[in-house]
């Protein structure tokens, strides 16, 4: 995500393939199994919407470090809990589909579905679409990517239709959970705006989970720094290098007075 032109340039100059691990990603990868030669009409990354699905910036200006943390659908670790609550990590995921899977931005459409059983959608240009569906686990990705092109048997939960009767979709809210509006941004820009938006978006929740900023100044901090940090629209890996340092000295700086809730 960070380096997403770098590293995919390098593996097609090097002709290696890159296998996808996170759930989305490889959801995407599975449906497009024997479909290499038909193009993308569109891709749908699926959001859970975190716990705080539905509530207002007024409400999420006074939540905790510990509801946040309470996921409703999986078990990861703190950074990636509080990622998803803020719909950060869909924005990240967006950044990453856009290299991994050779996309342009209106190529890419997020929706929120809070039963997180249909993991990514793809579209085709003839309307057909289809989906990679089960439990939410992150076992099935991880391995399909150490086995590919192998499925390998499993003894894990399936999932059973009749215990979720409704599928549900909603649009996610830009204005609320600004930080995905910002990721968004940032993809468009393209350049070292990926880059500085991770970096500031990890201070960021570093503070958070030491309680020295709240939930709705991760969002102000990385947008300070993406205005402060200097945009450079071909970086090199050495820039990238410097931007993300520069994007976490300015982030652990702290917000200006005016940007203050």
């Amino acid at each position: 995500m960070v380096a997403g032109e770098l590293v995919t340039k390098a593996a097609q100059e090097k002709g290696v393939n890159i296998y996808p691990v996170d759930s989305e990603h490889s959801a995407i990868f599975q449906c497009l199994a024997g479909e290499w030669h038909n193009p993308i009409e569109k891709i749908v990354l699926t959001a859970s919407g975190g716990p705080f699905r539905g509530r207002t910036r007024a409400e999420l200006a006074t939540v905790t470090k510990a509801q946040a943390l309470k996921h409703p659908n999986w078990d990861m670790g703190a950074k990636i809990t509080i990622d998803s609550a803020s719909l950060m990590n869909k924005g990240l995921e967006a950044i990453e589909a856009k290299w991994l899977f050779h996309l342009k931005r209106e190529q890419i459409e997020i929706i929120v579905h809070p039963q997180s059983i249909i993991h990514s959608i793809v579209q085709f240009r003839d309307g057909s679409m289809k989906a990679q569906m089960g439990l939410p686990d992150m076992k099935l990705p991880i391995q399909y990517a150490m086995a590919y092109p192998d499925r390998l048997p499993t003894t894990w939960p399936r999932f059973d239709f009749v215990k979720y009767p409704a599928l549900t979709f909603e649009q996610p809210d830009l204005e609320t959970f600004r930080n995905l509006a910002l990721a968004l941004e940032a993809m468009d820009r393209g350049g070292n705006a990926p880059c500085v938006l991770n970096a500031a978006n990890e201070v960021a929740v570093a503070l958070f989970l030491q309680d020295a900023i709240g939930f709705l100044e991760m969002s102000d901090l990385v947008e300070h720094c993406l205005n402060t940090v200097p945009f450079l629209s071909n970086p090199t890996l050495a820039d990238l290098e410097a931007s993300d340092a520069e994007a976490r000295r300015v982030a652990k700086a702290g917000l200006p007075t005016a940007w203050r809730s």
